[in-house]
């Protein structure tokens, strides 16, 4: 009787081990399927913060470029406003000029 009690206390003795061990194990493959997935979460996340990226870098391209015609376009019609108002003066100037040849 006393070597069954033995036996099944050694038996117990490895069975609590074995179920330590594969506790051990099961949070191990856990942790490193958590890991897996973040990994994978995070390379599935590149393409998207590429696009976010590219949308921004779009709209400020397009706000820019609205921007620069928008002065482009106020500074051709100050030169055209000067070139008007020289053109008058440059007419003044040379009907004056032929006055005074004519004399």
């Amino acid at each position: 009787m006393e070597n069954t009690l033995k036996r099944l206390l050694l038996v117990e003795t490895e069975a609590e081990e074995r179920v330590a061990k594969a506790q051990t194990e099961r949070e191990q493959l856990i942790q490193q399927a958590l890991q897996e997935a973040h990994q994978l979460e995070q390379h599935a996340k590149i393409p998207e913060l590429q696009a976010s990226f590219l949308k921004k870098a779009e709209t400020r391209a397009t706000q820019t470029i609205a921007e620069l015609n928008k002065r482009y376009e106020e500074r051709k019609i100050r030169l055209r406003q000067l070139a008007e108002d020289n053109q008058q003066k440059a007419l003044e100037a040379a009907v004056h000029l032929l006055m005074q040849v004519g004399k």
